[in-house]
């Protein structure tokens, strides 16, 4: 909803928002644009007297303002839809869509298109640190200064669109280049179970044209299921047994060479490390080649990928003691940002530090995958502030290892007095957890 503020603005629209509790990297962003952000959600807001509400999924019925917009029968949007009316219609829209690595895979998409100077319009779910901005609109590319660039990439969830549209978001993009990252059981507190997401992921396939390109993940069967119940876009299809694109001669420091049909086309050099994000690489290469960039260039621009906030991303170094933040709030992808950590660090310790905030992990369906998840960490300290179950019970196959703390400040003070020169804290988290970041940062320098 944010980047999509910044859209509406970029389009010459008067816009401001409210919401709760909104925290960094999104709220920054805001205040740089000049969007005014309102805290909370009070009915007097009407007094603004926009010409239409946008509303996310956020918004549930019995929010004073929604229930006051409703009352006086004052116009409102979903987020998807407005930005399909207004933004996506005419445009070559390449969606990234996903269980998992959405973000990262959309964010290397756009910047490979914006290397080869094809200067996309993006919407992507964080921050892609080439960028330092979470969406724009496309610009003149470079070897065509009289009009504005076709492609516009964009994050394409799954989760639903609002409460009066429960069609996943991703349907509203019709996009003629679509990738299909991954797909496993997530968002429990919508989706009965797996199948139920498979008919959506089969609802956005439906969307693609004859003319455009599916590029989708070799190793997975869900996704081998969604097309089972009909595909009618040429498919290219990265990993697995016999995928077209695939990895090989992987190297310590992170860098891959890219095969194509059994062709080397060349090594991505870069710092970026973990199995999960090469697959990433390759999706993104296979979709920007769909557009005209072609391989050499796109591995080029990867080798000057930044990454995205709070992606692995290095939040500070205290004594020689590192502080990580990262996004991971499924246990699939605990174990992944986990395993691309260790593969960096090797032997040295790693401190975990979770917050389980997703709707799906407060519900607690994911509770019995944590341990294993947590398996490559040498520590684990858990926040169970709000959740609907037993995180010590959850975690008792790794008691030996893990704590667990309903109040923060024990929490930051628990990981301080144990951390020592070389050990790596990873905090995984897809909230703000109350700034935990800074606190064991400063926490670190006092112990120090």
């Amino acid at each position: 909803m944010g980047g999509i503020a910044v859209l509406a603005k970029a389009e010459g629209h008067k816009v401001t928002g409210c919401d709760a509790n909104v925290y960094p990297p999104m709220s920054t962003q805001l205040e740089a644009q000049g969007i005014k952000l309102i805290e909370g959600f009070d009915s007097a807001q009407t007094a603004l007297n926009p010409d239409v509400y946008v509303i996310g999924n956020v918004v549930t019925r019995g929010n004073p303002l929604m229930e006051e917009i409703l009352n006086k029968g004052l116009p409102y949007i979903s987020g998807p839809q407005w930005l399909a009316e207004n933004v996506l219609q005419t445009r070559w829209v390449l969606a990234v869509a996903g269980t998992h690595g959405k973000t990262t895979t959309a964010s290397m998409l756009a910047w490979i298109l914006e290397y080869a100077g094809l200067a996309p319009g993006f919407l992507i779910g964080g921050i892609p640190q080439n960028f330092g901005i979470s969406a724009r609109l496309p610009s003149k590319p470079t070897q065509d200064t009289k009009s504005q660039s076709p492609f516009f990439v964009i994050e394409a969830d799954e989760y639903d669109t609002a409460f009066f549209d429960k069609r996943s978001k991703f349907v509203h993009y019709r996009p003629r280049t679509a990738v299909l990252n991954n797909l496993e059981f997530d968002h429990a507190d919508i989706f009965h179970d797996l199948a139920a997401i498979e008919t959506q992921f089969h609802h956005l396939v439906r969307t693609v044209p004859q003319t455009g390109l599916i590029v989708a993940n070799g190793n997975e069967d869900s996704i081998n299921r969604v097309f089972e119940k009909g595909c009618w876009t040429p498919v290219e299809k990265f990993g697995g047994a016999n995928g077209n694109w695939q990895t090989c001669n992987e190297a310590d420091d992170g860098s891959f060479e890219v095969l194509l049909n059994g062709i080397n086309m060349g090594r991505v050099n870069w710092q970026i490390f973990g199995q999960h994000n090469q697959m990433n690489a390759l999706a993104s290469i296979a979709a920007a080649r769909h557009v005209g960039v072609s391989v050499v260039v796109a591995i080029e621009a990867l080798s000057q990928f930044e990454n995205v906030k709070r992606r692995m991303e290095t939040r500070g170094v205290v004594n020689n003691i590192t502080v990580y933040d990262d996004f991971a709030h499924h246990p699939t992808a605990i174990t992944t940002t986990v395993a691309g950590l260790r593969g960096k660090v090797g032997d040295a310790r790693i401190l975990a530090v979770l917050e389980p905030r997703s709707n799906t992990m407060k519900l607690g369906v994911m509770k019995e995958a944590l341990p294993a998840s947590l398996k490559e960490t040498d520590l684990v300290f858990c926040y169970d502030a709000n959740l609907g179950w037993d995180a010590v019970k959850a975690l008792a196959p790794i008691e030996e290892k893990a704590s667990v703390f309903n109040d923060l400040n024990a929490l930051v003070t628990a990981v301080s007095n144990v951390a020592k020169p070389g050990d790596h804290i990873l905090v995984m988290s897809n909230g703000g957890f109350g700034n935990v970041h800074q606190k064991l940062l400063d926490a670190l320098v006092k112990c120090n």
